[in-house]
């Protein structure tokens, strides 16, 4: 079997050298090069051609940031960044996965030997991933004020692409569930971005580790018509609102007299995820039944499958990211393989059907009046 050839990028003598012995000390894998700077590595990767490249954020003489850009635009492939535990760390990671990086690893800024260490597992099974991982090449940056760029982050509440919902008082009974992995970051945002401020509640478990959710949500906030928060536990779940899980804490819905409410707690990894998708959609078909829809997007595993077919069993709506737009085609196959999922869309057609399912609900409801 053809091993994965990875080349790390860091400027760190320390963490070059504890990365090449993880990586080396797989069977399926090999460090064919480590280069202290982003110039350097420009010509490794010319030369050696590898399947993967770890990216450290912050480099001398070229920022991660700047080199990944110029990677993806002139010669796409798989990078998983390695970023600090950090406020600008967390920020400079998002922008990262926004730019076309599969996957982050969280390194910690102390005792960096013992944490990369602990981390090795996790670092090699990112590899893994990226290197299947579809990719696609980056577009050239829009003129300065188009939309996504920071002159035109003031305007984007009001000129993102909203689809009309018009749902009234259904919004307020129904709640949209949606479980994301790799690549669910710009994922998920994709389908936030184009939700209506009457949108239904949304509440997110996106696997990421503690530190980054809120900076996350921020982002995301900034973006969409639609409010956008990090969960807390006790809160109400209300219309044109959305709710994610945050890192390191598994997050379910329940119910207090006639609110829904967000429950946030520690507790074990449920399929080696804290927090899980499992979790979260075992309390919509609990909770929430016949009034969930639940989404299942890009990711790696199987994580919260069994039970988006327990919530249409409940009589949830259920509809999962088609494997072209997917840059990891692993837990929507696998919700479409437990028979959980009633339609298989492109990402940029989700918002738009369920918009549209939920429109056609509203009038089968008036009909039976």
């Amino acid at each position: 079997m053809a091993k994965t050839r990875v080349i790390v990028v860091d400027d760190s003598a320390l963490v070059r050298s504890m990365l090449t012995e993880i990586i080396n000390r797989q069977r399926d894998m090999e460090c064919i090069g480590a280069a202290a700077d982003p110039l350097v590595a420009r010509e490794m990767i010319r030369n050696l051609n590898p399947d993967v490249i770890t990216l450290d954020v912050e480099m001398p003489r070229m920022d991660g940031i700047d080199f990944l850009s110029k990677l993806m635009r002139l010669r796409p492939m798989p990078v998983v960044m390695v970023s600090t535990l950090t406020e600008r760390g967390a920020d400079v990671t998002l922008k990262a996965l926004e730019l076309g990086a599969i996957d982050f690893v969280a390194k910690p800024k102390i005792g960096v030997a013992d944490g990369l260490k602990l981390l090795a597992d996790d670092i090699t099974d990112k590899i893994r991933v990226a290197s299947q991982a579809r990719i696609h090449r980056l577009q050239v940056p829009p003129a300065a004020g188009a939309p996504g760029t920071p002159a035109a982050a003031g305007a984007a509440k009001s000129a993102a692409p909203v689809v009309s919902a018009s749902l009234g008082r259904l919004s307020t009974e129904k709640i949209i569930f949606i479980g994301a992995s790799t690549g669910g970051t710009e994922a998920t945002k994709e389908v936030l971005i184009t939700l209506p401020a009457d949108s239904p509640a949304v509440v997110i478990t996106q696997h990421m580790p503690p530190g980054f959710t809120r900076n996350y949500a921020n982002r995301l906030d900034g973006l969409c018509k639609i409010s956008v928060k990090e969960a807390a536990d006790g809160e109400r779940i209300l219309p044109g609102h959305a709710y994610i899980a945050p890192g390191g804490m598994h997050l379910s819905v329940e119910r207090s007299g006639a609110n829904y409410i967000a429950r946030v707690k520690d507790g074990d990894p449920v399929n080696r995820h804290k927090p899980s998708v499992e979790v979260l959609f075992q309390s919509a078909a609990r909770t929430v039944g016949p009034n969930a829809i639940g989404v299942m997007l890009t990711g790696m595993g199987a994580d919260g499958a069994k039970a988006m077919r327990e919530m249409r069993d409940a009589g949830a709506y259920c509809v999962a990211q088609d494997e072209a737009s997917c840059v990891v085609f692993g837990m929507p196959r696998e919700a479409i393989a437990a028979g959980a999922v009633n339609e298989v869309l492109p990402l940029n057609k989700i918002t738009a059907h369920l918009m549209d399912h939920l429109r056609a609900t509203v009038g089968q409801a008036l009909s039976r009046v």
